[in-house]
C-alpha cells in the first residue's frame, strides 16, 4: 500500500487568514461571528489532511 504525501501549506495559510478574520469579527462585528466558522474549521480539516 503506498502513502502519498500532500502539501498542506496552502490550507495552513488559509486556515490563518481565516483565523485573523474570525477575530476582527469576533472584535468589530460579533453578531457576525459565526458567519466565518465553516471557512475557519474547513480550512482547519484541510490543513491536518483529515479529508
Amino acid at each position: 500500500m503506498a502513502t502519498e504525501t500532500k502539501s498542506t501549506g496552502k490550507y495552513w495559510m488559509m486556515f490563518l487568514v481565516s483565523l485573523a478574520l474570525t477575530i476582527a469579527f469576533l472584535i468589530f462585528l460579533p453578531e457576525w461571528f459565526w458567519v466565518m466558522l465553516p471557512f475557519l474549521f474547513t480550512s482547519l480539516v484541510y490543513a491536518f489532511d483529515w479529508v
